[in-house]
């Protein structure tokens, strides 16, 4: 538990909330219907891509950027965090959520505000299909993830955001025609808990949290992996404090991978 104890934990669970937070006050505020006619996908799968791009550019050093328990849950599993920080970042994130959704619930005409951009499956879409449609597109979205925040990778070309923030844009492109494309728990939660309407909201769960899993698996331990042992994972998950830096001013060797990337 010497994570509780540490200032940089605790920088790590504010951030995350402020990444959700804005993340869905951006994403469901563009989402929005402010003036008659469909609602123009690219506009919002953009609104979220670039919302998320811009979170991993300013707060990537200091969490990782998640703003999305499918994408903490994918970490977890690849033993990149521990156990305590999971927890404690799917609940930052989810508070997170709420607090934008309500920002944005306060600042709408009721008019406009109507559902506050709920995700829906589209009519004619069974749950069944909506949840592999959610698997798939956040499947891509956290392999991104994985392979653009890889400190493993030498010669990165481009940008760490603007990789992540398109792969998101990508899959909104399609799911919003499916599922409104939920790609993220805590964005389903939010406007689900203000407007008391949890139909089929499972979907937005279950979907992105196998997704992500699939992701970590497919990257982690087939495309890439990564030479750790179980002595090694366990240690990680269970929070055990790492040895002490060498020099000055350095980092403790036990910091979560996130924490090391480079978001640029």
């Amino acid at each position: 538990m010497w994570e509780l104890r540490s200032v940089s934990f605790w920088r790590a669970i504010s951030a995350e909330f402020l990444a959700s937070l804005v993340y869905v006050f951006f994403g469901l505020g563009a989402s929005l219907h402010w003036a008659p006619g469909p609602l123009n996908v690219l506009q919002v799968s953009l609104a979220f891509g670039l919302a998320l791009a811009t979170l991993v550019q300013t707060l990537g050093h200091v969490s990782g950027a998640h703003a999305n328990p499918a994408v903490t849950f994918a970490f977890l599993l690849g033993a990149q965090v521990s156990l305590l920080r999971a927890v404690c970042y799917v609940a930052a994130q989810l508070l997170g959520a709420v607090a934008g959704a309500a920002v944005l619930y306060g600042v709408t005409p009721p008019a406009v505000r109507g559902n506050l951009a709920l995700n829906m499956l589209h009519p004619g879409v069974s749950t069944s299909q909506a949840t592999v449609v959610e698997i798939i597109v956040t499947l891509q979205f956290v392999l991104c993830v994985f392979a653009s925040y890889d400190e493993r990778r030498d010669g990165r070309l481009g940008s760490v955001a603007l990789a992540v923030g398109f792969s998101l844009t990508l899959g909104h492109l399609f799911g919003m025609y499916c599922t409104g494309a939920g790609m993220n728990p805590a964005r389903s939660f939010a406007p689900a808990i203000l407007t008391r309407n949890f139909t089929n909201h499972w979907v937005y769960w279950v979907g992105p949290i196998i997704g992500g899993a699939l992701a970590v698996f497919l990257y982690d331990f087939l495309l890439f992996p990564r030479p750790k042992g179980v002595s090694e994972r366990l240690s990680i998950l269970r929070g055990d404090r790492p040895s002490a830096p060498e020099g000055p001013g350095e980092a403790l060797s036990g910091d979560p991978v996130e924490l090391k990337t480079q978001a640029l």
